[in-house]
């Protein structure tokens, strides 16, 4: 539901402010100029078809700290409003939108187009995704449900799912096995969904083709490499590691052009449109209140999205977000568990196209295995930072010495370094340290 044609009359509403002095202040901490107690109400007079509703009092405050998400802001509002017909409701919102005001991030994101997709997938993919599990009788919830949609800016209004128990995981420990499995069974059924729709309307995904890697722009460079060689600057202060150091300095000037091969499509292949950034801060988790495990979760974030390999997806899930020994011993069986469902709802739906085997499959995986050094070497040591200093999107994708500090800063950590030292000699014995692959 579009909010576009309330925009107009938004500037002339005044800041939150206090309603009654028996409710909690309206309090507003570093929200977007545009997001006042006017704009909200309005967008809930929308959302509920009720144009005498009106809001009691609201709370806005940041949904993440610094160093907990690099590709918007994220902010979390608490709104208790009366309607129509006098009944008072308490309402938990998510309001993400661009980086207002930071025009060098904006600069840098603007050829990816990250706001204006992820905006279209919210209004007419994940809807139709959705359909087609119902028509196979799947009623898995796998996405948020979405409240409005703001083009002018940039915004996206969701169901805050932390009132119904849904929390982000620990980044810093890394995902168990039997969360990572339902994480990997929503995976398949998003890539499942999408594959069968590109068949049935016309190729209609394929036009996303700008994810992190792509052939229109490398304005992400300064992070990727950024961060390769400050990984390449950790392992050559290590005994024993000083080839695999050269051999890493010696990939620099292809590693861009690595990373796109990821993504071009491959002839042959089963192709997906892949939500590419699903990590740990990308899922939001239910968990059982008494025992503690994962019940549920719902996959969030879909600004990256991009027409292509499974292993974009896979690699880049299972190499950032897993708790180590699984990242470094089970992705085989990882694989293995996400085919079957991946395969079986393809058949459900009567996909037209070529189903692989198992075994065809880990081999189209295999050709893209570069993503997944990619994912450990460079992508690792920012999802599990530590370092809140600089931690920051200009950090991330400039090149002075600050951004040089927070890069080798990430690598200090202990897990980081660990990571490094037991699978870059098995990323060098399969050939993706070197720069001919």
């Amino acid at each position: 539901m579009s909010v576009s044609d309330l925009i107009s009359a938004f500037d002339a509403i005044p800041k939150i402010q206090a309603v009654t002095p028996d409710v909690p202040a309206s309090v507003i901490l570093d929200a977007p100029e545009w997001l006042t107690e006017g704009y909200l109400q309005n967008t809930l007079r929308k959302y509920y078809s009720d144009q005498r509703l009106r809001i009691d009092w609201v709370k806005v405050n940041p949904a993440l700290g610094k160093g907990e998400n690099y590709g918007g802001v994220l902010t979390r509002v608490k709104a208790q409003f009366t309607r129509s017909d006098g009944t008072s409701q308490l309402g938990h919102y998510i309001v993400k939108s661009t980086f207002e005001g930071d025009e060098f991030a904006q600069n840098t994101m603007e050829p990816y187009d990250i706001f204006n997709r992820e905006m279209e997938i919210y209004e007419k993919v994940l809807p139709k995704q959705k359909a087609l599990l119902l028509e196979i009788g799947d009623t898995e919830q796998i996405f948020a449900e979405t409240m409005a949609v703001d083009m002018p800016n940039s915004a996206l209004i969701f169901e805050d799912l932390n009132a119904r128990g849904f929390v982000m995981p620990d980044r810093l420990a890394g995902l168990n096995l039997k969360l990572a499995r339902i994480v990997l069974r929503k995976m398949a059924k998003m890539h499942a969904t999408s594959a069968v729709l590109n068949q049935r309307e016309n190729h209609c995904l394929e036009t996303y083709d700008r994810g992190f890697f792509n052939r229109y722009t490398e304005n992400y460079a300064p992070a990727f490499v950024g961060m390769f060689e400050a990984a390449t600057r950790r392992v050559a202060q290590w005994p024993g590691f000083e080839a695999t150091a050269e051999k890493m300095k010696s990939l620099v000037p292809m590693y861009m052009e690595l990373g796109k091969r990821i993504f071009d499509i491959s002839p042959g292949h089963i192709s997906v449109l892949a939500h590419g950034d699903l990590w740990t801060n990308n899922v939001l988790v239910k968990y059982d209140k008494d025992s503690g495990e994962p019940e549920d979760v719902i996959i969030i974030d879909f600004q990256y999205v991009a027409w292509g390999s499974p292993a974009i997806d896979l690699f880049y899930f299972m190499n950032s977000s897993l708790e180590f020994e699984l990242h470094r011993d089970q992705q085989e069986q990882l694989i293995a568990f996400y085919f079957g469902i991946f395969s079986d709802t393809l058949r459900r739906l009567q996909y037209q196209e070529t189903i692989p085997s198992l075994h065809q499959f880990h081999q189209q995986l295999h050709q893209k295995k570069f993503y997944a050094a990619h994912v450990s070497m460079s992508v690792f040591g920012i999802h599990r930072n530590v370092e809140t200093e600089n931690a920051d999107f200009n950090a991330l994708m400039e090149t002075n010495q600050r951004a040089i500090n927070f890069k080798n800063a990430c690598y200090q950590n202990p897990i980081t370094s660990r990571v490094l030292r037991e699978l870059l000699p098995v990323y060098e014995a399969e050939g993706l340290l070197d720069a001919d692959q």
